[in-house]
């Protein structure tokens, strides 16, 4: 049993996916605290919500809270993990409050602002020589009137994703696809009319299917130096309109040139702690179009655990034990899923790639975020059948829409 507690901020898909790493890798109980509890992380053995606070996300509370979290467990080793982008920016802000209290990774609250807003981000890309989509964007006093450079279709996603999570208005999507200019200013307006007034970023469409997408994930240690990447191909993606971009099912697979790049550019800017990248091939120019960076590990990120390289593991020999280490390029096989297996057999059109998954299905390489033996009480397994059930109902609705082979 390990003599440290980890201690996760959020309780969603996510945090279980960290818990499940933590407890497989030192069998111990990961505590969570969050502004609310969520299903992914309820009834388990792996993870327990230890604090509900709804005003987390002010940074008075978010240090109270967490310094009285503390305090009611003296002489313990807390190892910090943030789960979500707006937690990663609340201990960046904290640092100095948390270090006395805490073992943790975080980037500075400076590098958190400029690369978790992805007009920022681009920036960066640009002076890094990494491609990404042709960009534009518009403001809350420019979006009746703004030109865009290229054609339609056009990607519409908010620059600040912090804000837009906490926004609300009629037929809410996390991304949305306007197909002409009459779409676009319906898509406009109703985000501008809720409580989300940042900027918005406007992209050309990437063509190919959901398994032109790639997910890189990274671990960067006190040194700043990178020590694990993983690289996933999604196979598909949710098609829900709160989970547009969320990754279904991913095979694990490597890219040394691509994964060299993404090392340089993360200890160029100095980067520390879990790093997330969602990119796209683009078979135009067959180049990897970057999409965004997220300032912690995947919501899918348990992928990498699930092939062999516990990403606790490696916070953990960093922040904790002082280990050194070098880097390692993660190159096993293995499926991820979120969705039910079936889904996967039912919509996955490409021939070669569902033969491949069949393949490491039938091989017992495959895992689902969701669920493992370790974690199968009555109201845990209760709980995953309804959720694969609705899922189920789910996907065959959305993907219904979007024209897949049924």
């Amino acid at each position: 049993m390990a003599d440290f507690l980890p201690v996760l901020l959020g309780s969603d898909a996510n945090v279980y996916g960290m818990a499940r790493s933590f407890y497989m890798e030192y069998g111990v109980t990961s505590l969570a605290i969050g502004k609310g509890r969520l299903a992914p992380t309820a009834n388990s053995k792996l993870v327990q919500m230890a604090v509900v606070e709804p005003r987390l996300e002010n940074d008075e509370v978010f240090r109270r809270t967490l310094t009285g979290f503390a305090a009611a467990h003296p002489g313990k080793t807390l190892v910090l993990v943030s789960c979500g982008d707006n937690y990663t920016g609340l201990m960046a802000r904290s640092r100095a409050a948390l270090e006395p209290f805490y073992k943790f990774a975080c980037p500075t609250p400076e590098l958190v602002e400029q690369l978790d807003t992805k007009e920022f981000f681009y920036h960066a890309c640009r002076a890094h020589g990494l491609s990404y989509p042709q960009t534009f964007g518009c403001t809350n006093q420019n979006y009746k009137t703004v030109e865009l450079p290229f054609a339609f279709p056009c990607i519409i996603k908010p620059s600040n994703s912090v804000a837009y999570w906490n926004c609300r208005f009629p037929h809410k999507k996390k991304v949305f696809v306007a197909y002409s200019k009459e779409e676009f200013n319906a898509i406009t307006a109703a985000i501008y009319s809720s409580s989300y007034q940042d900027n918005l970023v406007l992209q050309e469409y990437i063509p190919g299917d959901d398994n032109c997408m790639r997910v890189l994930n990274c671990y960067s240690g006190l040194d700043h130096k990178v020590k694990l990447m993983a690289l996933g191909r999604p196979l598909l993606e949710e098609q829900t309109p709160e989970g547009i971009g969320n990754y279904a099912a991913i095979l694990s697979i490597k890219d040394e040139e691509l994964m060299q790049r993404m090392k340089a550019f993360l200890e160029d800017v100095g980067w520390e702690g879990f790093s997330n990248f969602d990119m796209k091939y683009d078979a135009r120019d067959g180049q990897y179009k970057l999409f965004e960076m997220n300032p912690r590990q995947g919501r899918s990120s348990f992928f990498v655990t699930a092939s062999g390289y516990n990403l606790a593991k490696w916070l953990v020999e960093d922040v904790v034990e002082h280990k050194p280490q070098g880097l390692t390029i993660a190159d096993a096989e293995h499926l991820w899923m979120i969705a039910p297996a079936g889904i996967l057999r039912r919509y996955l059109k490409d021939e070669a790639l569902l033969a491949e998954a069949k393949r490491l299905m039938r091989q017992g390489k495959v895992s689902h975020q969701l669920f493992c033996k370790e974690d199968a009480g009555l109201k845990r397994r209760v709980w995953y059948i309804k959720n694969q059930l609705n899922n189920f109902r789910k996907y065959k609705r959305y993907f219904g829409n979007k024209g897949l082979v049924d």
